[in-house]
């Protein structure tokens, strides 16, 4: 019963940053899905799978699992830097390189 600490990526079909602040604690796969026979549908005996908790902050979530007695794996993210960028930028006058179709 491990679980996962960490920040949610940004949703690549959209441009805004909507829930990647806070951190996230949810459990890790214990079992296999398992395939019904009959219909073939996926399904699993594990239902800590469908736990996840939100935090404001990663210390939170780590108060949250150590007293809990719950064991975790903290994966850190990686932040860009992100450059403002305007399309007035292409015409500006002193401009290094000439600016063509």
């Amino acid at each position: 019963m491990v679980a996962r600490i960490h920040q949610p990526a940004k949703n690549a079909m959209q441009s805004g940053r909507a829930g990647t602040r806070e951190w996230v604690l949810e459990f890790e796969p214990e079992t296999p899905n398992v395939i019904e026979p009959l219909m073939g549908w996926t399904s699993s005996y594990d239902t800590k799978r469908q736990v996840r908790m939100r935090f404001d902050t990663k210390e939170e979530a780590i108060a949250y699992a150590t007293r809990h007695g719950i064991p975790f794996r903290l994966e850190e993210t990686h932040s860009s830097k992100v450059k403002p960028k305007s399309y007035a930028e292409n015409f500006k006058y002193g401009r290094p390189d000439r600016w063509t179709h």
